[in-house]
């Protein structure tokens, strides 16, 4: 009713209710944009235009940031192709480091005022500032990253393998926005093979790939207070300390496990190895670039790589998997259980119930999205369990790893990636943001009930 006392009709339910959907529904419009102009005969180096399935799976890698492909990407797409490739990979990343941080923010305004004091305590990166500080931030560090990683593979490849400025510039820039957001894609048919034991190749990549997978929120918190870790919020201690630990973890273990492979690691020398094995650590956490070949690595190094690709990089960043937050989080679950202690606490803070019980859903979910595919997959091809797994894992965890089994998939399994792909990527983000929007006191409480457990 209207100030006049006059009956106002009931507006219609708006289409996107929740803002979940609008992040989602974005995506898709990009995907289908990106798919339409790789389809058209100038994207393709050969004659004729890309079919529907190959321009669908190529642009849904791009913009969920992922690196599968089911073709060579430099043979099979001219340079028209690549542009729109790298679009597609900026938009993706972009969109995800900035929706994210928004979604962030609206949660925080949704939250009621004791549960928005627990959150400017510890959310201090993003605190109720407005919307367009947030995307200056994300495009500043954006910018930032990509153009110092961009002119480091530039100098690199122009002075170090002969290649005329204008080539050196244009590899350098799509390898620094490739690593940066994450993505994987390169411009050399065995990907990074050619540059396993280059340091002045695998570093500056590995350095973005870090970069980006930390998160927005990390990062403008250690711009604000360095190396004082003490004032750091507790995502962000989580996030960098599970990062460093998951490197060093992830670089020992790749490194033993491939030390005397002669078909990875074990042709090179000492420093050569030490520089792969950590590359290697690296590119699990979301990345997708690979220097040596996956289908010749040792079971146990497949098996610490699906890990480490489950597990995935920070939120709000260009990374994917269930992320570290979520995983060092169960930690905490568990090691509290194991103790007897009622509450689940870290670094001087008690966790609540419902942070633990939304980390619990992601991890669930995700292991279950995995299983219900792999099994599916099984189905649809004859190949190795071992391999249709990883396959699995790094689209669901939008890495792009793989044994070399993608473009020999049947389209039915390929639809599959696609649509692990875009729920890996989406499918965390919206599904949390959309358990805390929905966050609300019941009137009541039911009697305890207590099932025998193990």
């Amino acid at each position: 009713m209207s100030r006049s006392g006059a009956v106002q009709p009931r507006g219609r339910r708006p289409w996107l209710r929740h803002p979940a959907q609008a992040v989602v529904v974005a995506f898709l419009v990009a995907d289908l944009i990106g798919t339409a102009l790789l389809m058209l005969p100038v994207a393709r180096s050969g004659s004729g235009g890309a079919d529907p399935l190959t321009a669908l799976f190529t642009s849904t890698s791009a913009v969920c940031v992922t690196g599968l492909s089911t073709v060579d990407t430099p043979a099979y797409w001219s340079t028209f192709g690549e542009l729109v490739i790298l679009s597609l990979i900026q938009v993706g990343g972009f969109g995800i480091m900035t929706l994210t941080s928004l979604l962030t923010l609206l949660v925080w305004r949704r939250l009621g005022l004791r549960s928005r004091l627990t959150a400017a305590a510890e959310t201090k990166s993003l605190g109720p500032g407005d919307v367009r500080s947030v995307l200056k931030g994300v495009l500043l560090l954006t910018v930032l990253f990509e153009a110092v990683v961009a002119a480091a593979l530039t100098l690199r490849f122009a002075l170090g393998y002969d290649e005329s400025w204008g080539r050196a510039s244009y590899l350098g820039v799509f390898h620094g926005i490739s690593a940066f957001n994450n993505a994987g894609f390169a411009l050399y048919s065995n990907n990074l093979v050619g540059f396993v034991d280059d340091p002045w190749i695998c570093l500056p990549i590995a350095f973005a790939v870090i970069a980006g997978g930390l998160g927005f929120p990390v990062w403008l918190e250690l711009i604000r207070h360095g190396t004082r870790w003490r004032q750091w919020s507790m995502h962000s201690t989580m996030t960098v300390g599970a990062t460093v630990a998951l490197l060093l973890i992830g670089t020992v273990a790749v490194t033993v496990g491939e030390w005397s492979n002669p078909a990875t690691l074990g042709s090179l020398d000492t420093p050569g190895r030490l520089l792969a094995g950590f590359f290697h650590a690296v590119m699990p956490r979301t990345a997708g670039f690979n220097a040596i070949d996956y289908g010749q690595v040792e079971d146990s190094t497949l098996l610490v790589t699906c890990l480490l690709m489950f597990i995935g990089g920070g939120s709000a960043g260009t990374a994917g998997g269930i992320k570290v937050t979520t995983f060092l989080l169960l930690f905490w679950v568990i090691w509290a259980e194991v103790r007897g202690e009622r509450d689940v606490t870290a670094h001087g803070r008690r966790i609540a119930d419902r942070t633990i019980r939304q980390a619990l859903t992601v991890a669930l979910l995700a292991v279950g999205v995995v299983t219900a595919a792999t099994m599916l997959l099984s189905v649809l091809t004859d190949l190795a369990l071992d391999a249709i797994f990883f396959e699995v894992v790094s689209a669901f965890a939008t890495v792009g790893l793989s044994t070399g089994i993608t473009g020999t998939l049947p389209g039915s399994a390929q639809l599959v990636l696609v649509a692990l792909m875009f729920l890996g990527r989406l499918g965390t983000v919206t599904l949390v943001s959309a358990l805390a929007l929905r966050d609300r006191d019941n009137l009541y409480r039911l009697p305890e009930g207590r099932p025998l457990i193990g």
